[in-house]
């Protein structure tokens, strides 16, 4: 596997008091055939985060055609569990309805923050979303004690297949509160009601690694195949070599998966936007090739670019 960078498409701007740093986490919606909106995280004055879109041409990503000029959806109300943020997640087609999930943030006190799972519905091809509800569809549970995050959802047989991030412990790590998060799995009816299966995907792979996060899972050939952002318990924000990478497993049921990072066939770039890190992979598929948005430098901070999967 190999994939074949193509640079960056769109560095965040401060056009907007709402739209100060980052675009973080990119998901990919296809519009129509020569169209694709890409939804992202930005942050205000007060390190908030909101989710916009830009519009680009589909075989040519870095052509960008319009770019939204306000938030999708709104911060909770005070108290709410998203009163502090609003980042994208992943989105889902179905029934001529856009589901948009999202991780509602809420900043903490002995953690330095927590987060849940909320749902935006749009009825008008994603002109406009509208909260499902003011409370998360997913939270902290007896099996998921800490926090949750949905990332990756795929629908078969009418099961609403779900992987997503679960938290499993905040650590002081050189003086500085740290999370540590793993994938698992959970399946749902209709997108809104979730049951967690409290079934471990992809696991810490040694007492070093800290935060599995973001997985982009499709199928392909008949095997899952997903895509995840993989650091150290530690001093990743500072020292390069422990910053996030992206990492690369196969299942054959979605469930069981075998880690298979040095396959992953994309690395960090020897300078530029991306020569510290790489994070949030969104993998899809346009014309039988397939495409990855990610993150480079300083989570977001340098914006997102993309790159293709080389045949």
């Amino acid at each position: 596997m190999k994939w074949i960078k193509k640079g960056l498409i769109y560095r965040p701007k401060k056009k907007h008091s709402w739209m100060q740093t980052h675009a973080q986490v990119p998901i990919a919606d296809k519009v129509d055939d020569n169209r694709i909106r890409i939804y992202f995280g930005t942050r205000d004055n007060k390190k908030r985060t909101l989710t916009t879109y830009i519009e680009v041409e589909a075989d040519n990503p870095q052509k960008i055609l319009y770019e939204h000029d306000k938030p999708i959806l709104p911060l909770g109300d005070v108290g709410c569990f998203d009163d502090s943020g609003v980042m994208p997640s992943c989105i889902v087609n179905h029934n001529g309805k856009k589901y948009f999930y999202y991780l509602g943030w809420n900043a903490g006190l002995t953690a330095r923050y927590r987060v849940a799972d909320g749902l935006g519905i749009s009825e008008n091809n994603g002109k406009t979303f509208k909260k499902y509800s003011r409370g998360p569809i997913m939270d902290r549970n007896m099996i998921d004690p800490i926090s949750t995050s949905i990332q990756s959802i795929i629908i078969e047989n009418n099961i609403w297949r779900a992987w997503y991030m679960s938290y499993t412990e905040w650590k002081i790590m050189n003086g500085v509160s740290e999370p540590f998060y793993h994938i698992k799995y959970a399946e749902s009816n209709d997108g809104i009601h979730w049951s967690a299966k409290n079934i471990i995907c992809i696991d810490f792979e040694d007492e070093n690694e800290g935060g599995i996060s973001v997985p982009s899972v499709i199928k392909d050939n008949g095997f899952y195949k997903m895509w995840y952002s993989v650091r150290s318990g530690s001093d990743y924000r500072k020292n390069t070599n422990k910053s996030y990478r992206i990492g690369y497993a196969e299942s054959v049921d979605g469930i069981k998966w075998i880690r298979k990072d040095n396959e992953v066939g994309i690395d960090v770039s020897e300078d530029g936007w991306d020569v510290e890190m790489l994070a949030y992979p969104n993998v899809y598929k346009y014309k039988n090739k397939l495409y990855m948005l990610y993150n480079g430098n300083g989570f977001g901070q340098s914006g997102f670019g993309y790159a293709i999967l080389e045949l």
